[in-house]
């Protein structure tokens, strides 16, 4: 399952400080570990400090979390992330958090939107980093479908 999320976070173990009443981990310390999925934003998108010195930035439009399985003091969380989509303007990112069995416990989509900054408004990325990013969501997709309903929807890149 792990394959169709071809880039790997940093394994985190869950401490008491991170758990709720409930006794499991609290849902703001798993969208915390979701935050990894901006790693893979700047290493593969170019989504990083020399592309906020040009002037441009993203801001996320909409979030969906679900959440499967709980994670209990002491357990480890994997987290893996892939491109879903793009388009000009736009970009979808997802992301699952697996337990030690491999089972799916969380499922992360956000629609993140590509913002000029000296207007703060929506606009075409670079032609450089589209590209780059339709590459990256032919190659993801090219090892399989997602084995959960993708909620979150955003056209296709149209040249």
């Amino acid at each position: 399952m792990k394959k169709l999320f071809p880039f790997q976070g940093k394994t985190v173990k869950v401490t008491k400080d991170m758990c709720d009443f409930n006794g499991h981990m609290n849902v703001n310390h798993i969208k915390k570990v979701f935050e990894q999925g901006w790693e893979f934003a700047a290493s593969e998108f170019g989504i990083n400090e020399e592309h906020f010195a040009n002037g441009f930035s993203s801001f996320t439009l909409e979030d969906n979390y679900r959440f499967k399985k709980e994670f209990l003091e002491g357990q480890l969380i994997h987290p893996y992330f892939r491109l879903y989509n793009v388009n000009e303007k736009l970009f979808h990112l997802i992301g699952a958090l697996f337990d030690d069995d491999n089972n799916i416990c969380a499922m992360y989509e956000t629609v993140e939107g590509h913002v000029d900054m000296s207007i703060r408004k929506i606009a075409p990325m670079p032609h450089q980093m589209i590209t780059n990013m339709l590459n990256l969501k032919e190659e993801h997709s090219s090892m399989g479908e997602i084995p959960y309903d993708i909620r979150l929807k955003i056209k296709t890149y149209k040249e």
